[in-house]
């Protein structure tokens, strides 16, 4: 019929017949270009412009001359773009597995999560040592000195290891050493500062309520530059005697002096494989024109880049101090009750920085597997999911049996359980955060938490009003996580 076109069963009026494919006598003398073709395929075929393929072509040592006897055509480039024609484009993924720098092992991460747990063991061993008349707000006695210097510690040597880390970073490690040199004394000595005004603010009295928290500030920078440095081990063989010695303390009477010599001997322990790792950084500051690296160096990290980090770490452990002691400063019981809370989430730590490995490890595989921005979202959306909630069921085992094996206390009522898993939602969204490089929104989410929860308990506003704070602070990260999900910037 005039006008009509004959099409193939199946096809639609709108597609293109496919090109035929050219067939060559089989007298006829097979066409040079479609031999180089067969020959250089592999690479022709992983090409994305034709100018890769000159590239080869000229590296091969073919003249123009060469390429017009040989091919019939003008020059290399008319050569590169006939191949480019002729081979259809592949591109084969990478032999072996994709590379994931978020591959993190569990046992390490585990191991962090009890390095950060064992410090608690000296509060046991040291508590004959800090007996006295109850201080402030009916809590034992020496308890304001050691948490004004646990706050300012955990506050500035959260920045100090954000600080040495961006050194590290930059591939630059005598100048992370240099960092934690400088900073670790200065954050002790500031530790040591925040204790005596507590103390002179609250007019308690007590030499050893104050000898502790210095001791307390030392080995928190001693901890800080081992565990920037990558020593889990070395730390964990330091703190390996509080454990035994607590539970020597639980069989038996054991004297203060034998008390004060494990403390003593693990914070010396501590400080002196710190030293250990510190000492190149030492000697190069004594080495006769031996530069020193210096924050304010040009390509070197901003001060200002760790203020944010720093108020993260005030923020937070304001709340898990609040965790801790509340019931106390509300005047509501003893923090034997809530103590295995903040255990729980001191705890916790360690699994829950392997669960933010395994969801960078889950994004970075989402970014590989979708192609549009929503399918991405989707995907991180239900890795996010499920390493959340595989946290906060860690979060809820670790409290039942730090209720069980924690002595006098009962197990955690509703109202507790509820409080302490939106805490750990806080904690764990507000890491996540940091690794987003969105850290300013966490502090300020954290901090702002901390505080109301503080106006709370000055107030005496209400029993339930640690839910609505936690709650509150939980669904602003968790919004804020939401909107970063589907950045595949936020995901390096």
């Amino acid at each position: 019929m005039s006008g009509s076109v004959w099409l193939p069963p199946g096809a639609r009026p709108d597609t293109l017949p496919a090109l035929p494919r050219r067939r060559v006598p089989s007298w006829a003398e097979p066409d040079p270009l479609d031999a180089l073709a067969d020959r250089l395929d592999d690479f022709i075929a992983a090409a994305v412009h034709p100018d890769e393929i000159a590239a080869l072509l000229e590296s091969d040592g073919l003249s123009d001359d060469q390429i017009r006897e040989r091919y019939g055509v003008k020059n290399s480039f008319a050569l590169a773009e006939a191949l480019f024609e002729r081979v259809e484009r592949r591109h084969p993924e990478p032999e072996g597995p994709a590379p994931d720098p978020w591959r993190a092992g569990l046992l390490g991460c585990l191991l962090r999560g009890v390095v950060f747990a064992l410090p608690g063991f000296a509060y046991v061993l040291g508590a004959p040592l800090l007996a006295g008349p109850p201080g402030a707000a009916g809590l034992p006695a020496g308890t304001v000195t050691l948490l004004a210097a646990a706050l300012t510690g955990w506050t500035w040597n959260q920045g100090l290891a954000h600080r040495a880390y961006s050194w590290l970073g930059l591939g630059d490690r005598a100048a992370a050493r240099h960092c934690l040199l400088l900073g670790a004394p200065t954050g002790a000595v500031l530790g040591i500062l925040a204790a005596v005004a507590a103390v002179t603010a609250t007019g308690a009295t007590g030499p050893a309520a104050l000898a502790f928290a210095a001791g307390q500030s030392c080995y928190l920078g001693a901890a800080t530059a081992l565990l920037v440095l990558g020593r889990e081990r070395a730390l964990l063989a330091a703190l390996a005697p509080l454990p035994a010695g607590a539970a020597v303390t639980v069989l038996t009477d054991v004297p203060d002096p034998a008390r004060t010599t494990v403390l003593l001997g693990s914070l010396l322990a501590a400080c002196a494989l710190a030293l250990r790792e510190l000492a190149p950084a030492v000697r190069e500051k004594g080495r006769a024109g031996t530069p020193v690296p210096r924050g304010g160096d040009i390509g070197g990290p901003r001060l200002t880049a760790s203020l944010p980090y720093a108020l993260f770490g005030l923020g937070s452990g304001v709340l898990v101090l609040y965790a801790a002691v509340g019931d106390v400063l509300a005047g509501k019981g003893q923090s034997a009750v809530a103590a295995p809370s903040a255990v729980a989430l001191t705890l916790s730590m360690g699994p829950a920085e392997w669960l933010l490995h395994r969801f960078r490890s889950g994004s970075l595989a989402g970014l590989r597997s979708t192609g549009t921005a929503r399918a991405f979202w989707r995907a991180t959306a239900r890795t996010l999911i499920r390493c959340l909630g595989a946290y906060l069921a860690v979060l809820l085992g670790l409290a039942a049996l730090a209720a069980a094996l924690w002595p006098g206390s009962p197990y955690p009522d509703a109202d507790r359980l509820t409080g302490m898993l939106l805490l750990g939602v806080v904690l764990w969204t507000g890491l996540l955060l940091q690794s987003f490089g969105a850290v300013a929104g966490a502090a300020a989410i954290c901090c702002a938490a901390a505080l109301a929860q503080t106006l709370t308990l000055l107030t005496q506003a209400g029993d339930q009003s640690h839910l609505f704070i936690h709650g509150t602070a939980a669904a602003a990260q968790a919004a804020l996580v939401c909107t970063l999900l589907g950045r595949a910037t936020a995901h390096r």
